[in-house]
């Protein structure tokens, strides 16, 4: 099976990482800059257990800048931060066939995320994330597998990814279920890889719970530069993330993506991973540009499509919008 991973970050680089490890797959890697020029003089560097007992290995990987050089794949693994999917469908082509399955393993609502949902409104659109329809255009629907993916890895330089919490990887059609085979292949890959895979039933169902939890602590760690833990130990700012998520099932409640959960056992789940850096908070860190839309932006398009009030929401995102402006992370025209 060849398979090409676009977009070499800390998710994209541990799931390279395990994937080369046990080499079952012709593995190859879209990277740009140093670290591009990293893999190529050096291999990609996996660190991986407790800070004493951290073990690091090397991988030599195929990467190229250019699709051209790598050719039509079996998978291609979109990694990329959401901010990079523009880019990425003007130069995706060379490595989709027909037959080429997209595994989407990226944050927050994605391009397809109404493809093959039942019982949503025919007119929804996700004006912030896909205004002119170019993804929907080079990245087919009809070709996307969806994922979830519970796991914390870290950039500790180019070419360079740490493991630090997590294993689970659950996987869906997006209309549904895992018996089609390219679904059964999948899963089987990333299960020989070392990763625990979870079928889904409705991975949309999945998406939303996940964003559910990480659309309010994302975007207050990029402003606050608080780690997880802390956020959550302050009452006031706890409160107000109970008050954003109530305002978000509403909102799935509309779309037929109910949640029956109280906003502080979402807390708790959330909680158990510890002092642990949310990725909006290292790409500010990084100077790389936020995933608002994504994570915030999607769910106030379809909650104003939908009727429903978000005033909470809509708070989160003014002032994380604002800030990331401040920092040249978030465009002024969007």
């Amino acid at each position: 099976m060849k398979v090409c991973i676009y977009g070499l970050g800390a998710i994209g680089g541990l799931l390279a990482a395990r994937l080369a490890a046990r080499g079952e797959v012709q593995l190859s890697a879209i990277a740009r800059g140093t670290t591009l020029q990293t893999l190529r003089d050096h291999g990609l560097s996996f660190i991986e257990g407790p800070p004493d007992q951290a073990q690091q290995q090397r991988y030599d990987l195929r990467a190229s800048d250019n699709p051209a050089d790598l050719g039509v794949q079996d998978v291609v693994i979109l990694s990329v931060k959401t901010t990079a999917l523009p880019d990425v469908a003007a130069r995706i082509a060379p490595l989709l066939g027909p037959d080429t399955t997209i595994l989407s393993a990226m944050n927050g609502v994605p391009w397809w995320f109404f493809h093959g949902l039942l019982g949503t409104p025919e007119h929804l659109q996700l004006k912030s994330l896909d205004p002119d329809g170019t993804l929907a255009a080079a990245l087919p629907y009809s070709q996307v597998v969806g994922t979830v993916t519970h796991l914390s890895a870290a950039n500790m330089g180019p070419g360079v990814v740490r493991h630090v919490a997590g294993n689970r990887i659950i996987i869906g059609e997006p209309g549904g279920g895992t018996s089609t085979a390219r679904c059964q292949a999948i899963m089987h890959m990333l299960q020989s890889a070392g990763f625990d895979t979870e079928p889904s039933k409705q991975i949309q169902a999945d998406i939303w719970y996940k964003l559910w939890g990480n659309m309010t602590v994302n975007p207050i760690s990029a402003i606050t530069g608080a780690t997880g833990d802390r956020i959550l130990d302050d009452d006031y700012v706890r409160d107000f993330m109970s008050r954003c998520m109530l305002e978000a099932a509403a909102v799935g409640t509309r779309i037929g993506l109910r949640i029956d959960q109280d906003p502080e056992d979402r807390h708790q789940v959330t909680r158990q991973l510890g002092a642990f850096r949310t990725s909006m908070l290292q790409d500010v860190q990084a100077g790389k540009s936020l995933e608002l839309d994504a994570l915030v932006g999607a769910m106030l398009d379809i909650a104003h499509q939908v009727n429903v009030s978000v005033p909470n929401i809509e708070t989160l995102m003014g002032i994380s919008r604002l800030h990331a402006r401040t920092l040249g992370l978030y465009p002024l025209d969007s």
